[in-house]
């Protein structure tokens, strides 16, 4: 019987989603808002969302296990809250494509816990695939450009990988028993929790969302409301690519979807050179093809798995 690819194209299609929504965060961020206070209105505004569709909807999804509940809040606090939080503290003191190259070792140590702590057979070729996928990350973040060793930066960026790594291999276990929108539901709202506590509503600058922010690349010399942009990141940019991955994930390895992944970065470099006028180099495309191979290599490997 033919294989099926929907797993695939749903994670590949969330991967443009969270690529392209680099774009217009950017914009958003160039106003000077952190990007703290940015994940904390794409999180509630996620969780809000999703809240209010399955109460109208599917309200038997809201409420789970209480076992469930224990892995739901552990996984909305390493899973989501921490993947943000170490990602935008290692951008602070590294090169942001060094960071997404630590951050992306993610499948590797998922790969590595599987063979090694769960004791289950890994195909060479899977291996074969991290590391194509790797290297060709390495490529397209030219990380020998303004190489930096910050000692904090990097234990973050590592903590980060591992906390990406817990998300995509949690999701997978925890799909066989909630649906995609309840797992981001509780993720989301954990984390919109954790930043509200951390930083108080009360001090938002909520200015941002009645300003209009000029735009920058390819569409310079025009402005967008500020409410707009805002909600292009929460839906689109966010709620979409979220249950994109959720719903992937439920027939899937962590490991080979974790690689898929790695089509962010090569995708958000595409869009920077398209619309921001960023450099997209030779080498850069040359790593966006061996990234490629990696996923294939990794996807065959799955398969034969199974």
């Amino acid at each position: 019987m033919q294989k099926s690819y929907r797993s695939e194209l749903l994670l590949i299609l969330a991967a443009v989603f969270f690529a392209f929504n680099g774009v217009v965060a950017k914009w958003v961020l160039l106003t000077g808002i952190s990007s703290m206070r940015l994940t904390e209105v794409r999180t509630l505004g996620v969780a809000i969302l999703l809240l209010t569709y399955l109460l109208l909807r599917k309200p038997q999804d809201i409420k789970v296990a209480r076992s469930l509940m224990k892995q739901l809040v552990v996984f909305g606090i390493i899973g989501v809250a921490a993947v943000q939080g170490f990602y935008f503290f290692s951008i602070s003191k590294l090169p942001v494509s060094i960071a997404l190259i630590i951050e992306f070792t993610a499948p590797i140590w998922i790969t590595l816990y599987v063979r090694y702590i769960k004791k289950e057979t890994v195909a060479r070729s899977m291996w074969l695939g991290l590391l194509f996928g790797f290297g060709g990350l390495v490529l397209v973040g030219q990380v020998w450009n303004g190489l930096t060793f910050n000692g904090i930066g990097i234990i973050s960026s590592i903590l980060d990988a591992l906390a990406l790594a817990f998300y995509f291999y949690q999701a997978s276990k925890l799909r066989k028993f909630v649906s995609g929108e309840t797992l981001v539901l509780y993720g989301m709202g954990v984390t919109a929790i954790f930043f509200a506590i951390i930083q108080p509503w009360w001090n938002y600058p909520f200015h941002i969302f009645t300003d209009s922010i000029p735009l920058t690349g390819r569409f310079a010399g025009h402005v967008a409301p500020g409410w707009l942009l805002i909600a292009w990141v929460i839906v689109m940019g966010t709620l979409v690519p979220y249950l994109l991955v959720t719903s992937a994930i439920k027939n899937m390895a962590a490991s080979t979807a974790s690689i898929i992944g790695m089509l962010e970065p090569i995708f958000a470099g595409a869009f920077a050179w398209v619309l921001l006028k960023e450099t997209f180099t030779a080498i850069q495309l040359a790593g966006a093809g061996v990234v490629l191979v990696g996923i294939y290599l990794a996807d065959r490997a799955s398969s034969s798995a199974h």
